[in-house]
């Protein structure tokens, strides 16, 4: 079916390129056919060397059809710098020397050549481009000075070597201007792919966080939960209301676990925005203490806490939680407690327990212990967390009051 085309508008191939010129390399992407600019190149080149051949009649052989074939060649390999930068640089140099060494007028032709030089080095074939230009150089210099004699025009003379040095200052300028643009691009190459970088990294670690914030809540909650369960099955018969209890508080503490899995959920669906509710801090550290004696195991507090920046409050507070949450679950002991400490420039926070465990891993799966030395890490603090030598278990936490994060 032959494509519509709106009556009295331009042809299809004036907006994207002849057919001939606009198909691309499907196995080369960066490659395309660069026809507009070569055809500007083209027309700027023949019509110069016109004009060129009217200033030095007489002085230089006239144009005739050769020259014009070889300035379009030498214009017209200009379309596959893209794909053959080293071919085409080389090609165009070659084309150029033929049309000097043939006696045709200066001009413009140099053009082509300077338009191959450059897109060759910014295509990194710098040693094509030096290559080509030298041997376009070198081949001018032997012409212009020995091979004169028995090439056109007739009765030609040596060029004064004045002239070299200004066509080798050209090139010089040609091909710096060239590394200069190459330099430039490969520096906005990197600053890209650090920007990804970077952006990657952030995403990274706002994963990481939501993934410890989403342990830390559910660790907590579901032990809780379990031994709430476990005691509301053991006491179903035999004591209906502590068993009620039990259920109630299930029922509490499911409740809370939800709300807080959906203001971190949140933060997935509108990143930036404002949580609904405060994150918690060491002020609700009693409340914590409450739900671990629901679980069955008593918390001695020491000490308190300084005022603290929301992101080491919520830090303190999940290494605490996360660490009561190891004693309910990898410990027999019914005791516990937790001390305080701010003296200095830091937070100190231990979490002992008697043991012994109540199985192979003492302190966890591990992954609450690496939550806990993440957090502590982003505030530039650090985690110990081992055996005590008379027993037990022992989670010191040290983190700086004037944290990285709040800098």
């Amino acid at each position: 079916m032959e494509r519509e085309r709106v009556r009295g508008g331009p042809p299809q191939w004036w907006r994207q390129g002849p057919p001939w010129a606009g198909r691309r390399d499907e196995t080369d992407h960066r490659a395309h056919w660069p026809w507009p600019s070569t055809l500007i190149v083209t027309a700027v080149v023949l019509a110069g060397s016109h004009f060129a051949a009217h200033q030095q009649h007489g002085a230089r052989a006239p144009l005739d059809t050769f020259a014009r074939v070889l300035l379009v060649v030498a214009a017209g390999l200009l379309l596959w710098r893209k794909r053959y930068p080293a071919a085409v640089v080389f090609g165009t140099s070659a084309a150029t020397m033929v049309y000097l060494g043939a006696g045709y007028p200066y001009g413009p032709v140099f053009l082509t050549v300077a338009v191959a030089c450059f897109n060759a080095i910014l295509a990194g074939r710098r040693w094509a481009a030096w290559s080509a230009v030298g041997m376009l150089w070198a081949g001018h210099v032997v012409i212009a000075h020995w091979l004169y004699r028995w090439l056109p025009p007739s009765g030609d003379t040596a060029a004064p070597w004045g002239q070299e040095l200004v066509v080798a200052t050209w090139v010089v300028a040609i091909a710096a201007v060239a590394e200069l643009a190459r330099a430039r691009r490969e520096q906005w190459a990197r600053e890209r792919a650090e920007r990804a970088q970077a952006a990657k990294r952030r995403a990274d670690e706002e994963r990481l966080r939501i993934a410890r914030e989403l342990h830390d809540v559910l660790a907590h909650s579901v032990s809780v939960i379990n031994v709430q369960a476990g005691v509301g099955l053991a006491l179903l018969d035999s004591d209906p209301e502590q068993a009620r209890q039990a259920l109630t508080t299930i029922k509490a503490k499911s409740k809370e676990a939800l709300g807080e899995v959906r203001q971190v959920l949140d933060t997935l669906r509108a990143p930036g925005a404002a949580p609904r509710s405060p994150s918690p801090g060491l002020d609700r550290l009693p409340e914590l203490v409450e739900q671990a004696a629901s679980a069955g195991l008593a918390v001695d507090v020491e000490g308190t806490a300084p005022p603290l920046a929301p992101g080491a409050d919520l830090a303190a507070f999940r290494i605490v939680q996360e660490a009561l949450t190891n004693v309910v679950r990898h410990s027999q002991s019914r005791h516990a407690r937790v001390r305080l400490d701010h003296s200095g420039r830091a937070l100190r926070l231990r979490i002992d327990d008697d043991g012994p465990a109540s199985g192979a891993d003492a302190g966890g799966s591990g992954n609450g212990l690496a939550g806990m030395r993440e957090r502590a890490a982003a505030l530039g603090g650090t985690i110990e967390a081992g055996p005590r030598p008379d027993g037990g278990w022992r989670v010191l936490a040290e983190l700086p009051l004037n944290s990285k994060e709040d800098r």
